[in-house]
């Protein structure tokens, strides 16, 4: 029941348009629900050459979550395949600047990784 409930914290929607999937993420990016969006995005690395993180509806991430996103990153590079951040909301932004990951990813969309604030 705690695993369902933690599920229930982040939900995905995932849309297909051409060889680029987009994939909504809805709700909070924190230990627990990670391996959520890290499995689905894998899944999706040889299906696509570009995947588009929506985070719009991301309220909340922790250090786990950063993590995933540049395990994600990784993934993709090695499969061929890239990903893009979009609509990073504000906390989320400060987050990654705190973390210095912004200049990091920053660098990862002059090597073909597009992030749009």
């Amino acid at each position: 029941m705690a695993q369902a409930a933690a599920v229930s914290q982040l939900t995905l929607d995932v849309e297909r348009k051409g060889d680029v999937f987009t994939v909504k993420c809805h709700g909070k990016l924190v230990l627990g629900v990670c391996d959520v969006l890290a499995s689905k995005v894998k899944e999706l690395i040889p299906q696509s050459r570009r995947i588009v993180l929506d985070l719009t509806d991301l309220s909340m991430m922790d250090s786990i979550g950063l993590g995933t996103l540049v395990r994600l990153y990784v993934s993709a590079k090695a499969g061929g395949s890239c990903v893009v951040l979009v609509n990073v909301g504000p906390r989320i932004r400060q987050l990654l600047g705190i973390t210095n990951l912004l200049s990091v990813l920053t660098d990862m969309c002059e090597q073909g990784v597009n992030i749009r604030f």
